[in-house]
């Protein structure tokens, strides 16, 4: 199912050049299931058009709060009733201030206003020195004691062409922190620790041991628990993958390396979800140069040591975190995964059958407890994350 599927949001512009990326956010929350009304001000038809906008939306773009086309002429009232959420890219300096005191002097300020309990949410775009100016920070520490999310700004080149922070979000990011702000916030004020991603361990400087994990699962269970409103800190190993919004990532290389980064940041987690595929064994004796073929064709000589067992490890500690493993099979998945659930001495291990899910897109997850076993269906592994941490939060002692 598409993340926005039935929901209603108002896209509001403000003045600013940024506003021709509000074109592709538009197109990309349609894609997601949205239905998009928009409502501009007077300075952001100086950078886009409502033409635009109307062709890409499919729907009237509204300007005036005394639009002739809602019989009462109460614009703020009819188009804000009813929306699922308010979504305002880019917020410029002026609007932000506006918001910040209840101002309402066009029509986005004043649904603003009069929006309820309706969520607001905004992405500041400015030059760095307005967004630094201490106006605009006591407007942005009052918007969010108030409620309103605010989704940036970043760092970058701007169109001034002065680098610093002020840099509005991109519409990816925009789109993944409104679909979040619909996520229930079932961890919210829990410190979560993820491992995520395959292990590599050297043979030579040029060549490794490793497995086939992309690290998809373990990163889309980051970004569901940080929809949860958790605190997320990932260690990972090496992947392709962007690290998720708002989660801290520790990239490692080794099985080593990641034991010592998940012992190092472990005190104080509420809850451990080890997802990683950790090698199971390293090389003892790594060569400091490329290993050349022999005459002979003989193969190099390898000594393989043990890896720690970094799961089994966090559950003996005192004081552990509720502990989550993982179990990758390619056969008998529940009496293999219920065998390491018991050996490693934690309460819950999520398995799946291996061959069916390296590289792919969907998974279909398998919860295993003391109750026994919980299938959840086969779906994209954004879903099955959502859909493991709402399990775990209902399991989650305390």
């Amino acid at each position: 199912m598409a993340d926005l599927a039935g929901k209603r949001i108002i896209l509001g512009l403000t003045g600013g050049v940024a506003c021709y990326k509000s074109a592709e956010l538009l197109r990309r929350m349609q894609d997601e299931g949205a239905t998009v009304d928009v409502v501009m001000t007077h300075a952001a038809t100086r950078f886009i058009t409502p033409v635009t906008l109307q062709a890409l939306s499919g729907r009237p773009v509204w300007q005036d709060a005394f639009d002739a086309r809602v019989s009462n002429s109460m614009a703020h009232i009819s188009l804000s009733r009813g929306a699922d959420a308010i979504l305002i890219v880019p917020a410029s300096t002026d609007f932000l201030a506006k918001l910040a005191h209840g101002l309402a002097d066009d029509l986005l300020s004043t649904l603003c206003v009069a929006r309820g309990a309706i969520p607001l949410l905004a992405a500041p775009a400015m030059n760095h020195e307005m967004w630094t100016h201490p106006a605009t920070q006591r407007n942005a520490a009052q918007l969010r004691a108030d409620g309103v999310t605010l989704i940036g700004p970043a760092e970058g080149f701007q169109a001034c062409g002065e680098t610093g922070s002020g840099r509005m979000m991109e519409p990816d990011q925009i789109l993944r922190a409104l679909t979040a702000s619909f996520q229930p916030k079932l961890l919210a004020g829990k410190r979560v620790l993820i491992t995520a991603g395959p292990t590599s361990e050297t043979i030579d400087p040029v060549r490794v041991i490793t497995n086939r994990s992309s690290g998809r699962m373990g990163y889309a269970i980051a970004r569901a628990a940080t929809e949860a409103g958790a605190e997320v800190t990932l260690v990972s190993g090496p992947t392709a993958l962007p690290c998720p919004d708002r989660v801290r990532r520790i990239d490692v290389i080794s099985a080593a390396e990641m034991h010592a980064a998940v012992m190092t940041h472990v005190t104080g987690q509420d809850l451990f979800i080890a997802v990683a595929a950790v090698a199971d064994w390293g090389i003892a004796n790594p060569s400091p140069i490329k290993l050349k073929k022999s005459d002979d064709a003989q193969p190099p000589h390898l000594d393989f040591v043990q890896n720690p067992d970094i799961l089994a490890e966090v559950a003996a500690l005192s004081g552990a975190p509720w502990c989550v493993g993982f179990a990758a099979e390619t056969d008998h998945l529940h009496e293999h995964a219920q065998a390491k659930r018991h050996h490693k001495h934690i309460p819950v291990i999520v398995g799946n059958l291996a061959q069916h899910v390296m590289d792919a897109e969907d998974t279909e997850l398998v919860i295993f407890d003391d109750a026994g076993a919980h299938p959840l269906p086969l779906q994209p592994k954004t879903q099955a994350a959502r859909d493991l941490i709402a399990w775990i939060a209902a399991h989650l002692p305390g």
